[in-house]
């Protein structure tokens, strides 16, 4: 009786509590179930805190992944963009687990077939060949083109964006050992050499690893601002990006 009595004593200073905690972090991660009293800056991540109603919705980003695809190719943006609240999931052709670069072991979110949808769609290198060739995959990425925003590649995964039809009249990049090969495969586009990564607006493709990294913080200020691709180099201690190193096609 006395700590229902004591329960109903302390409701209203309870009440008032939650009230005037309507502060919250940026989706980062780690602290995103945590809310403050008062405006100011995550104690954890040091990102701004934002009012609970001015939280806008976490874009999505689908990261699709096959066997022997290159470690650093999707954990370098994988890190960029979760450091900046992004929502990143994996897919593969099933969601058995597959070898990544021959010595890690991923198991995806999702399969081809379950998969839910996404505002960017990310493709990477390594032995991108035969998922570029796989009319499967293909049919998928098509599929999909009419509710996905934005396109991302890194490396030799620009091949695989090739082969969906994306590429067509655009100005694109690729690890530098594969530039040739590219406009081979890709006549009616221009490749360029010495570039970290090239912008079309609504396609970013990047040169090889650490590029991958540059062009993700590259997205990141194109849609949250260049403070924040700046906060997250910083996190991560990458301390070779430069903002606007790479090409931006003006249209």
């Amino acid at each position: 009786m006395k700590q229902l009595l004591l329960m109903l004593l302390l409701a209203p200073c309870l009440l008032f509590a939650q009230g005037q905690a309507n502060y919250v972090c940026p989706p980062c991660g780690p602290c995103d179930t945590l809310v403050f009293h008062q405006p100011g800056k995550c104690p954890h991540c040091g990102m701004k805190l934002i009012k609970k109603d001015k939280l806008e919705k976490r874009m999505k980003i689908c990261f699709l992944l096959y066997e022997g695809i290159e470690i650093l190719d999707f954990a370098g943006p994988l890190e960029v963009f979760t450091d900046a609240g992004f929502d990143v999931f994996t897919v593969a052709k099933s969601n058995k687990p597959l070898v990544a670069q021959g010595v890690l072991k991923v198991v995806p979110d999702y399969s081809l077939a379950d998969a839910p949808p996404a505002d960017i769609l990310a493709v990477f290198g390594g032995n991108a060949g035969p998922t570029a060739q796989d009319p499967e995959v293909m049919a998928w990425i098509k599929s999909r083109d009419k509710n996905t925003e934005r396109y991302f590649s890194v490396c030799t995964g620009a091949f695989i964006l090739g082969n969906a039809g994306l590429l067509e009249n655009q100005t694109v990049t690729t690890y530098h050992d594969q530039i040739e090969t590219l406009r081979k495969h890709l006549p009616n586009a221009k490749v360029l050499e010495n570039v970290r990564y090239v912008d079309n607006g609504r396609i970013i493709t990047t040169a090889g690893i650490s590029a991958g990294i540059d062009g993700a913080l590259h997205l990141v200020a194109k849609l949250k601002g260049e403070e924040e691709a700046l906060r997250v180099a910083r996190v991560m201690e990458y301390d070779k990006y430069v903002p606007n190193q790479g090409l931006v096609i003006k249209k």
